[in-house]
């Protein structure tokens, strides 16, 4: 067997394509829609002051009360996350957390696509090499069973009378 025969030993994600690679201007338009979107949603946590009871901090911005919340006696599983963004664009990671992991994961997430978009929107350049390698079973199981862990947590929190922070 050849030198030539051998497959590269190099991961694709590294591997340098002889083939410049540019995202259209349909692409680069729906990435600045993404990368405004998620600007908006983090620039509006600016203005929200986090409430103390880790739950309801959507009213402040004229958003209806939580009617799951107000039935059931215990947090939906969005509960908690408008507070944890407020949090988060404050830089308190830790409050964040205790609120709302996925809020908090949901901010990260927020953060990330802003600056992807951007990137993409300005340099025409993709970045979708970077996540590639990864099995496209992450994208719905992490999210969905990270979800459901956050709202077991919101729940107990919640239930324990220590759903606040501060």
């Amino acid at each position: 067997m050849s030198q030539t025969d051998q497959p590269s030993l190099s991961p694709r994600i590294y591997a340098i394509s002889p083939i410049v690679q540019r995202v259209s201007r349909s692409g680069r338009l729906v990435a600045a829609i993404i990368a405004a979107g998620c600007l908006a949603a983090l620039a509006t946590a600016v203005f929200v002051t986090p409430s103390p009871t880790g739950v309801s901090s959507h009213e402040s911005i004229g958003l209806a009360r939580c009617q799951f919340l107000a039935t059931s006696g215990i947090p939906c599983p969005s509960c908690g996350m408008t507070t944890s963004f407020a949090h988060f664009v404050r830089g308190n990671l830790a409050a964040s957390l205790w609120v709302q992991p996925m809020g908090t994961l949901l901010a990260f997430t927020a953060g990330i696509a802003f600056w992807a978009g951007l990137y993409i929107a300005v340099t025409g350049k993709p970045v979708h090499r970077l996540v590639r390698g990864m099995p496209s079973l992450y994208y719905v199981v992490v999210p969905v069973g990270v979800g459901i862990a956050a709202w077991a947590w919101k729940i107990f929190i919640h239930v324990r009378g220590t759903g606040g922070w501060g």
